[in-house]
């Protein structure tokens, strides 16, 4: 799998494109904006799109949705516990200050066990809730896509309304940091002072 890291939006959001080296099908993982580098990026490798995925339902990752759904024809993706968040007023309203509009909804709801495959391919969903009730991560051996769980220094907020400490804390020490120790972390933001981390530097903050 070739993985493409854009930070994107004045809200240092980090978008991926994870393409099959075999078939070319790619995956967008919360395209939020910039759309013309993301979808250059997506041309240099003669790419076709198979699905949109949002790691959670929060306006600074949602707001390319429609772009890119009308872009690519892609099928939306997101947890059905953020399902609401798409179309909610203050996302609407949101959205716009970041170059984006309205989501649609989304066409599938992805659970906790779930895989998204496409061409070899495939992302396995990992129910994260904490920073929000319908975050969710996505692995594939040696990568894992967090969101806003964790970043590379830090979480997610859990003041959100359905946010909770509790069970952000759950959600890393028990799912994330359960995940083999070489384990790329790739984190929904560019928050730290590096853009990636390991499973096993974060169990060092983590799991002392």
């Amino acid at each position: 799998m070739i993985i493409e890291q854009l930070m994107v939006t004045h809200m240092a959001v980090f978008c991926y494109i994870c393409i099959d080296e075999k078939t070319s099908e790619a995956v967008l993982i919360d395209p939020a904006g910039d759309f013309d580098r993301i979808f250059k990026t997506v041309e240099k490798h003669s790419a076709t799109v198979s699905y949109i995925i949002n790691t959670h339902g929060h306006f600074d990752h949602t707001s390319g949705n429609d772009y890119c759904v009308k872009k690519t024809g892609a099928p939306l993706l997101i947890h059905k516990a953020d399902s609401s968040k798409l179309r909610s007023i203050p996302n609407r309203v949101l959205s716009r200050t970041v170059g984006g509009k309205t989501s649609p909804q989304a066409v599938s709801y992805l659970k906790d066990g779930d895989r998204v495959n496409f061409g070899s391919s495939s992302l396995s969903v990992i129910h994260t809730p904490g920073h929000s009730e319908g975050s969710i991560c996505l692995y594939t051996k040696g990568h894992v896509f967090t969101g806003d769980t964790l970043f590379t220094e830090g979480h997610g907020r859990t003041d959100l309304g359905d946010g909770s400490m509790g069970e952000i804390m759950k959600s890393i020490t028990k799912k994330i940091l359960s995940l083999p120790d070489n384990t790329i972390i790739w984190p929904g933001h560019n928050y730290g002072r590096r853009p990636t981390s390991t499973v096993k530097e974060q169990k060092r903050i983590y799991m002392r």
